[in-house]
């Protein structure tokens, strides 16, 4: 069977609408640039991943989670050099007034836009964060922002974890949250957009030990991944070297993913120093110092290891690695399938009626099933139409209900990847599913 993978990005965008996975937000008002919603199938999909990262990380005696605001004190940005230092040099266009990351374009050349020549402003700062009032008054309220990052906020809550959990040396502190960046050149679909998700987890450890830490969550981290259905030929390694290496890291790498534009990170793992107990320790004067009982009561700030993964970037690397189409330009035979693994799928059944008059008894089975797994009813349309769709949302198992069910009391089970069926009894079906779910 010939197959073939996603060749570009605007297939998925097509898939993505069609089968009610992503949306445009505000579409009906034109749309709002870079923003996205996600549907019924394509919540599911990202529960189903953040649930999955959740549980690989917080189901260790190690890491713990917390969920902090959105809102944060204006001084966490100012240690955190958000404030001062979290900028893009940008240039506009005089001519249409576009405006564009400078790292991004030649401004020797003309306009992308407009075609106009000689036309770009001199470069000049831009910083990322949306800005905002706190408070009934606009004159005396406060100016906050959204929070660019999560980090920050297992940070300024590591001593209070630290304390109430009573835990020690090394531990990490896990958390799933919406960030902000107000991105000049936003773009590829969900790939950069100005609000998105992150799942970050900081690792605090004794100074010192970072590189081996950095080496246990390399290969954590990779093998989620791969856990996950990505297809090890679809991802690597880049390793940040001279300008790229953040100034607070002395050792970081990406996990990149082949997306439809190319090559591009999806997740990093960075050992960030003690940088940012240090600032926060500085800017606030609380002492953040960790009492060491195994090492003497020696206190010290602890180094951290952080590993961030973008979840609407994952999530997009998770639709580009399932989507196939087999048999390309066979009219008769080209299907177009999702094949997500069973952990992530949106819907893991469809219960499939073969025609109206079995409809009763394939609702008592699908009300059955409903009570252990996320499943579908679907009665409209032919049974291989019906079958198509549900390779399109990406469900793993269809559960035909035919006329021989109401004498031998077995149905068809058909497999979305190799589409072979099989007849199964409806009192072994929820077994059956189980062991391959």
């Amino acid at each position: 069977m010939s197959e073939s993978d996603v060749k570009d990005m605007s297939q998925l965008v097509s898939l993505a609408k069609r089968r009610g996975f992503i949306f445009q937000s505000s579409e009906i008002y034109g749309g709002l640039t870079s923003c996205w919603d996600y549907g019924p199938y394509g919540v599911e999909l990202k529960n189903n991943l953040k649930s999955t990262w959740w549980k690989a990380m917080t189901l260790r005696s190690d890491v713990v989670g917390v969920d902090s605001s959105i809102f944060m004190h204006p001084e966490v940005w100012r240690a955190s050099g958000h404030v001062d230092g979290f900028n893009d040099p940008m240039v506009d266009c005089k001519e249409c007034k576009s405006r564009f990351r400078e790292d991004k374009i030649d401004t020797s050349k003309p306009c992308m836009v407009c075609g106009a020549k000689d036309s770009f402003t001199e470069p000049r700062d831009f910083n990322l964060m949306f800005s905002t009032q706190m408070g009934p008054v606009e004159d005396s309220s406060a100016k906050v922002y959204l929070r660019p990052e999560t980090a920050q906020g297992i940070f300024v809550n590591f001593l209070n974890v630290q304390a109430t959990m009573r835990k020690k040396l090394p531990f990490g502190i896990a958390q799933i949250g919406k960030a902000f960046r107000n991105e000049i050149t936003p773009g590829n679909f969900i790939f950069r957009t100005r609000e998105f998700e992150q799942m970050e987890m900081q690792f605090f450890v004794k100074p010192g030990s970072q590189v081996e830490a950095m080496k246990t969550w390399k290969d954590i981290r990779w093998n989620w991944h791969v856990a996950n259905g990505l297809r090890t030929e679809n991802i690597r390694w880049h390793e940040h070297v001279g300008d790229e290496l953040a100034h607070y890291a002395d050792a970081a790498f990406d996990i990149e993913y082949k997306f439809p534009h190319g090559w591009d990170e999806m997740e990093g793992i960075h050992s960030r120093t003690d940088f940012d107990l240090k600032k926060h320790q500085e800017f606030s004067g609380k002492n953040l110092f960790y009492t060491d009982a195994a090492d003497n009561n020696k206190k010290y700030l602890p180094y951290v290891l952080e590993t961030s993964v973008g979840c609407d970037r994952c999530l997009l690397a998770v639709l580009a690695d399932a989507y196939r189409v087999e048999n390309e330009g066979d009219k008769d035979k080209e299907r177009v399938v999702m094949k997500f693994h069973p952990s992530l799928a949106p819907v893991k059944v469809a219960v499939l009626p073969l025609v109206k008059k079995l409809d009763e008894k394939a609702t008592e089975l699908f009300n059955d099933i409903q009570k252990d797994f996320v499943a579908e009813y679907d009665l409209a349309g032919s049974i291989g139409k019906r079958y198509r769709r549900q390779d399109e949302i990406g469900t793993p198992f269809c559960v035909t209900f035919d006329f021989d069910s109401l004498e031998d009391n077995a149905v068809t089970v058909r497999d979305r990847d190799s589409m072979t069926q099989e007849r199964v009894s409806i009192s072994n079906l929820k077994k059956y599913l189980s062991e391959r779910l």
